[in-house]
């Protein structure tokens, strides 16, 4: 097998490419002074000890990762609203520069654990000096709370190396619908929410045309 820096290499320019285009969906929503369902946009490429990691529990041969790993590549939207994230998972279908190849609803259907969050699973074309290659990435879409939640899930999972205490786990779940109640609320009022939001950007940018 290639070195892990070889290997590595084309996921790394995947993330940085698709930061770029994912982010650029929220600027042109704001050029036509209209809601982004964007709120921000992050990726990573996979550590190796957790490519490594998650081979061992799923059983993928190391050589065949490229095929059978699909978040090696990883991007996750953030929004505001529940109702956003379907306005961007119709959008990202809209896309032709690159191919959605799954797609897994963790919101209308949860995880026993109380996780939710939209995935989709595509498959990008990266340019090389060797020619085209297809990199699979998964994009996560998910609220602000959502995100909150599954930060901190993944932080004791990986505290307690998977076994997480039984106590933990209850509260975990009550957190769960803590956040979803929050994102039910939130949306109720989000007509009141995006006119103090577009008030208060109206009123910061006068500020700085004063300062000029």
């Amino acid at each position: 097998m290639k070195t892990w820096e070889d290997f590595l290499a084309p996921y790394k320019q995947a993330v940085e490419e698709l930061k770029v285009k994912l982010k650029g969906m929220r600027v042109q929503f704001q050029l036509v002074d209209s809601h982004s369902p964007i709120e921000f946009v992050t990726g990573r490429v996979k550590p190796i000890a957790s490519i490594l990691d998650k081979a061992k529990v799923k059983g993928i041969p190391l050589d065949k990762l490229e095929t059978e790993m699909q978040d090696i590549a990883g991007l996750r939207m953030m929004c505001q609203f529940v109702d956003d994230i379907k306005k961007v998972v119709e959008l990202l279908r809209m896309r032709n520069d690159f191919e959605i190849i799954e797609e897994r609803d963790y919101i209308s259907h949860k995880k026993a654990s109380g996780y939710r969050s939209y995935h989709v699973v595509i498959r990008y074309p990266v340019q090389t000096i060797t020619g085209e290659k297809m990199i699979l990435a998964e994009i996560q879409i998910r609220t602000l709370a959502m995100n909150f939640w599954a930060t901190i899930e993944h932080s004791l999972n990986y505290k307690y190396k998977g076994q997480i205490p039984k106590d933990v786990i209850l509260r975990l779940e009550r957190a769960a619908e803590a956040a979803f109640r929050l994102d039910e609320e939130m949306s109720l009022i989000r007509g009141e929410i995006q006119e103090a939001q577009a008030f208060f950007t109206r009123k910061k940018e006068k500020q700085q045309d004063d300062d000029e």
